[in-house]
């Protein structure tokens, strides 16, 4: 029996397709329900259904970096989204994800029993392992874009961590550090130390400010910690880079 998980702010629809839908016929079996998506998502990270059936316009949660998030991070679970949201290129999006089906409601039993089917051939089909290359996965590349967004935007902060980030895109630390290493090549740190790097590079060339600005401005605690890390990325100090001698390389 595949395991299913239901969620949805409205419960009565919970409660509908728990008992209405003939999940023993179909080989499925409903193990959990949430009525909203931070709930639902710590539901799944507790229980790892095989399929969901969700909502995506709920409280407090984008609905696409939801999806985006549980395909990346359960790449085998199927999902089915249920929604009263009509908008098309909302539906290509997340069909693009990796959904199966993008249902309107209100849908009819013989929408929902198709789409569940499908969820469960599916299932069937798959291998016994999943290997991923770098690039091949649109749901791990969408929550890496929008982790890297976050981190140009948010690079200046001192205190910007990983957990920051991965709150942010609604996966875990270790689940983001995995994906920002497939698809980059580079660590966390690394990341967002070339993303200070950059900004401060930008701000070396006002002659109006100190070099113990700068790295305040660019999240630095101190100016060697600044220092260090400016070389470390492009060769040479903040100052010599302020001379001239950095455009040179």
């Amino acid at each position: 029996m595949y395991r299913v998980v239901l969620i949805d702010d409205e419960r009565l629809i919970v409660r509908g397709l728990s008992s209405v839908v003939p999940w023993r016929d179909i080989g499925c079996e409903v193990v959990g329900t949430a009525y909203d998506g931070v709930s639902g998502m710590a539901l799944i990270r507790e229980l790892k259904p095989d399929m969901v059936l969700t909502d995506i316009r709920m409280p407090n949660m984008d609905g696409l970096t939801m999806l985006a998030a549980l395909r990346s991070e359960f790449p085998r679970m199927q999902m089915t989204v249920l929604t009263a949201y009509r908008d098309f290129d909302y539906a290509r999006e997340a069909l693009h994800l990796g959904v199966c089906r993008y249902l309107l409601k209100p849908s009819d039993m013989k929408e929902l029993t198709e789409a569940i089917r499908l969820m469960v051939s599916r299932l069937d089909a798959l291998p016994p392992q999943d290997e991923e290359a770098p690039g091949t996965n649109p749901a791990g590349n969408y929550i890496v874009q929008l982790a890297l967004d976050y981190m140009r935007q948010h690079a200046a902060e001192p205190h910007l961590s990983l957990n920051d980030v991965a709150e942010h895109v609604y996966v875990s630390q270790w689940h983001l550090s995995k994906l920002l290493n497939r698809e980059t090549r580079q660590s966390f740190f690394d990341l967002l130390g070339s993303m200070r790097v950059e900004l401060a590079k930008q701000l070396l060339t006002d002659p109006t400010l100190r070099v113990h600005e700068v790295a305040e401005r660019t999240g630095y605690a101190d100016v060697a910690h600044f220092s260090k890390s400016f070389k470390k990325f492009t060769g040479y100090t903040p100052g010599e880079f302020r001379k001239g001698l950095g455009a040179k390389g």
